[in-house]
């Protein structure tokens, strides 16, 4: 009785494993186990396995499974399949097979021995899987990722939190770092923190819109540079239409734009003096006064003149006088703070704009200036001095006003004697001796004054 309900129960579950087999949407291949001559015969196929071979079951039965197999067929994978067999392992592997009309198709086999009682191999069991279209879409994608490589420009896709997907090989040479260092990274490992935070505003605004943004980055290089990138970028969207991932195409400008300041720098530079030139110093007066009108911040001019200057050029020449302007700008460029600006203003007058700065910083600047200038000495003039005066921005005035204001005070310097700071203050212009306000914010200052009508007296022979 016992053995009898055993053979039922075996009887019972055979049916359904083949039912179960017969209905599965995975195509399964059972043979022998003879792995001579031409190999296995298949001695069971699903309804699965004809589908995807074309070839009905009695047309596969008792034949060997090399009859799917063509031109394509990897014979290496086909030796690394035999080997395991033989070995009595598992095996997963993928080659290209033929379907009856002579299509190739990819196959995913996932390959088991099956043994008996004893142990021994009697049967392999290969549950199949065509894998065409996912072979495709890699190759597809392959082939794009060597397109994308192929391209001059950097290429850079993020998902829709900015993180790093993919870059491609000219955008790894842009940035210096490799794919491996970026993928899975935010974009704002790139940022030089060179930008305006309205930048980014602007940046984010658009692409949270669905709109393409266009610009030049600043971004840091791994070696801790700047580059200059000319970037687009664009949202890509789903099949629901919601934004997925961005792309962008970043071209290299860094030697433009470096050039293009080398040239805007010449511009606005004096050949002679390396200070900033005339041109380029009433931009940063009219940058400064909107600043100080829109934030009610001052800011100060020093306007300074080289005493007797052109006794200097008459009695030594204009080799010597230039080599004086370059030691007064060279003084300039000394003592001015690096957010301040240094203009030869012309000929013999220079200037110097103070940003957010109060009446006594600009007069002990002054006056260390005036300082530094009567200590210099040149071969053959000898020393020279320079006269200053100094203004305040006020609220009301413009940068002209301003400018007037300091050069009244400048020629109260030269008219009292010469060498000295004077301050214009509103209206009133006064020699700094009689602006005990402004002392009390600076330095006990020192004055040495010629007079007006002293003629040049230089140490060097004439």
């Amino acid at each position: 009785m016992i053995r009898a309900n055993a053979t039922a129960k075996r009887t019972i579950t055979g049916q359904l494993l083949e039912i179960a087999m017969g209905q599965s949407f995975c195509a399964v291949m059972i043979t022998d186990a003879s792995l001579g001559g031409e190999g296995p015969v298949i001695e069971y196929c699903n309804a699965a396995l004809c589908e995807m071979t074309g070839y009905a079951e009695a047309e596969l039965l008792g034949r060997s499974p090399r009859m799917l197999q063509g031109p394509l067929t990897d014979l290496m994978e086909l030796q690394r399949l035999h080997d395991s067999l033989e070995q009595g392992l598992p095996f997963q592997g993928s080659v290209v097979n033929y379907r009856k009309d002579g299509q190739s198709y990819h196959v995913e086999w996932n390959i088991s021995p099956v043994r008996d009682e004893r142990g021994v191999i009697r049967h392999f069991v290969a549950v199949q899987r065509d894998i065409s279209e996912r072979v495709q879409a890699e190759q597809e994608r392959a082939l794009l990722a060597r397109a994308l490589n192929a391209a001059n420009d950097g290429i850079l896709i993020t998902d829709r939190h900015s993180t790093i997907v993919f870059v491609n090989q000219a955008f790894e040479a842009l940035t210096g770092y490799s794919a491996a260092e970026l993928l899975g990274q935010p974009t704002e490992m790139l940022r030089s923190g060179l930008h305006e935070p309205e930048f980014y505003a602007q940046l984010q605004e658009a692409l949270s819109l669905g709109h393409n943004f266009r610009a030049t980055f600043i971004n840091r290089h791994k070696s801790g540079g700047v580059y200059y990138a000319e970037q687009s970028i664009a949202a890509l969207r789903d099949e629901s239409g919601q934004v997925s991932h961005y792309v962008g195409a970043s071209k290299d400008i860094s030697r433009m734009v470096k050039r293009e300041m080398e040239l805007r720098e010449r511009a606005n530079r004096d050949k002679l003096t390396g200070l900033l030139n005339r041109h380029a110093g009433e931009a940063e007066l009219k940058r400064g006064q909107l600043q100080a009108q829109n934030q009610l911040r001052p800011y100060g001019v020093i306007l300074g003149d080289i005493d007797l200057f052109k006794q200097v050029n008459d009695r030594f020449g204009h080799v010597a006088g230039d080599r004086v302007l370059k030691m007064v700008a060279q003084v300039l460029s000394g003592k001015v703070r690096r957010y301040d600006h240094a203009v030869r203003w012309g000929g013999e007058e220079f200037l110097i704009i103070l940003s957010d700065a109060s009446l006594g910083v600009a007069v002990s600047l002054a006056e260390r200036i005036r300082c530094a200038v009567e200590a210099c000495s040149d071969p053959e003039a000898g020393g020279f001095t320079i006269s200053l005066g100094v203004g305040l921005w006020e609220p009301g005035e413009t940068e002209d006003d301003l400018l007037k204001r300091a050069d009244a005070a400048l020629y109260r310097a030269k008219h009292r004697g010469r060498n000295q700071v004077a301050i214009a203050t509103g209206s009133m212009n006064m020699p700094l001796v009689q602006a005990p306000e402004a002392l009390a914010q600076c330095d006990a200052l020192s004055f040495s004054g010629q007079s007006p009508d002293k003629p040049w007296t230089g140490s060097a022979a004439p």
